[in-house]
């Protein structure tokens, strides 16, 4: 990926000399998260709490649905059956030119972008590009882009969404509009999920980016109130089709980027796919619990994850990821 040279955004706060030396796991007094198990049978308790708070992080979740009547995805509710009418902006932009995955060489394991130093800089420029092309996308819709600030911690850290630790992954919080990650993931996407390589790397932080752009464009709040008038069932299916448009947003970053800058090499596509492919929540949940339910999935299979990338990169346009009111998810 040719980032070398290219514009570093302004909007990096680097909290990596905080820490993650919390002593207690949650913030004291008025803090987001509840300490202890409710009503009926004594809740999960705290350890339990940790780790289905990790497992939210890391898979993406809003912490906030821990908090709703009846659980994850709960209410009074059951499974409904239809999605919102949630739509995106009507006009659209011209198609673009990109590379067509497959056309290039097959791909070679690249170690990436590794040192502390060359990590922060090309986390910098990565986000520079992603507000270059939101900014044109929205004003070409006739809407203004809010800049999102990407926040580097060091094994934990304390957001508006509550404290974040490295081992739940990179998320965006919508509550401060930020996106946190402790650069020491890249070492689990290149070694733990097979994913090595820059554009591995920027995927990760296009698709973080995508959520941001869902709360500016009003998804993400619409989502969250439907969730709650929902079984866990049919939430996590909703949740789904959110994270599905975020890596379509992720393949329209790589679609204008490539476009106004060319950054694609020979290679750097398939390296986002296969970070796309790694983190599916079949191949997840296949490595981590020896078997695969559907119904818990939250994120989408590897092949629904590669597939809206790659329908965001070879468009280029946003009514290509309408996640929403479409069967063929």
């Amino acid at each position: 990926m040719r980032w070398r040279g290219q514009r570093e955004s302004e909007n990096v706060e680097d909290r990596r000399d905080e820490g993650g030396g919390f002593g207690f796991p949650f913030p004291r007094g008025g803090g987001r998260f509840p300490s202890g198990g409710g009503g009926g049978g004594g809740g999960i308790g705290i350890l339990g709490l940790l780790i289905l708070l990790g497992l939210m992080f890391f898979f993406g979740l809003d912490p906030r649905v821990i908090m709703q009547p009846g659980g994850p995805g709960g209410g009074p509710g059951g499974d409904e059956t239809n999605f919102p009418d949630i739509r995106l902006p009507q006009e659209r932009p011209d198609t673009t030119n990109f590379p067509v995955p497959g056309q290039q060489r097959p791909p070679v394991e690249r170690p990436g972008t590794t040192s502390e130093d060359d990590l922060k800089q090309f986390v910098s420029v990565v986000l520079a590009d992603t507000e270059d092309v939101w900014r044109d996308l929205f004003a070409r819709y006739g809407e203004r882009y809010s800049d999102p600030t990407l926040v580097l911690f060091s094994g934990g850290v304390r957001s508006a969404c509550g404290i974040g630790m490295a081992q739940m992954g990179p998320f965006y919080c919508p509550y401060d509009e930020k996106v946190y990650i402790d650069l020491d993931f890249y070492e689990d996407l290149k070694n733990r999920f097979g994913a090595p390589g820059d554009m591995a790397q920027a995927y990760v932080i296009a698709h973080e980016i995508g959520h941001h752009v869902q709360k500016l464009l009003g998804i993400a709040d619409q989502v969250e109130a439907l969730k709650q008038r929902m079984g866990q069932t049919q939430a996590n299916a909703l949740q789904v089709r959110m994270e599905l448009q975020a890596d379509c947003f992720a393949g329209i970053w790589a679609n204008r980027a490539q476009e106004s800058k060319d950054i694609i090499e020979p290679g750097d596509i398939e390296d986002a796919l296969r970070a796309a492919s790694a983190i599916g929540d079949d191949r997840i949940q296949k490595q981590t619990q020896g078997y695969v339910v559907p119904d818990a999935f939250t994120h989408g299979s590897s092949e629904q994850r590669v597939r809206w990338f790659k329908r965001g990169y070879q468009s280029g346009k946003l009514d290509a990821c309408d996640t929403f009111n479409t069967d063929d998810i």
